[in-house]
């Protein structure tokens, strides 16, 4: 008997909601990238991305457990010298929420052209409204 490997192009994506309101931004990102991976499926393949689409709505209303709110930074760099930025996660929240939970789901891929394939099918939206309602998804609890 061989070992089945799964081809992207044979493989039936679905679309998944989840709502994000008072769900712990960790236990909730590693949720997403299991599913954007695909490794919820008896099928899963490491090298092809046989993963779903999620759209997450309310991610203005995630919860950081502790006192990450102030503790907790985001750096980006410029590559030039002293061009070290860095935000708090509070800031972060009040500028652009969906980038808190894109981040930690980020981290949880692989850091290659697949992870950045599968972080495509991640749509994330502060309020509770999104453009997808043509993909009928389906409703997820986590």
């Amino acid at each position: 008997m061989k070992t089945y490997v799964a081809k992207e192009h044979e493989i039936q994506k679905k679309w998944y909601l989840i709502d994000a309101k008072n769900k712990i931004v960790g236990r909730l990102a590693t949720q997403i990238a299991m599913r954007l991976r695909g490794k919820h499926q008896p099928i899963f393949t490491p090298h092809a991305d046989t993963g779903d689409f999620i759209i997450v709505i309310n991610a203005d209303k995630v919860v950081l457990t502790g006192k990450k709110w102030d503790d907790k930074n985001y750096y980006r760099y410029s590559g030039y010298i002293g061009g070290l930025k860095t935000t708090s996660a509070k800031k972060v929240l009040e500028k652009k929420p969906e980038d808190i939970l894109r981040f930690a789901v980020k981290g949880m891929l692989p850091k290659n052209t697949l992870g950045r394939r599968q972080l495509k099918k991640l749509k994330i939206y502060a309020g509770s409204q999104h453009p997808h309602a043509a993909q009928q998804a389906e409703k997820l609890e986590i």
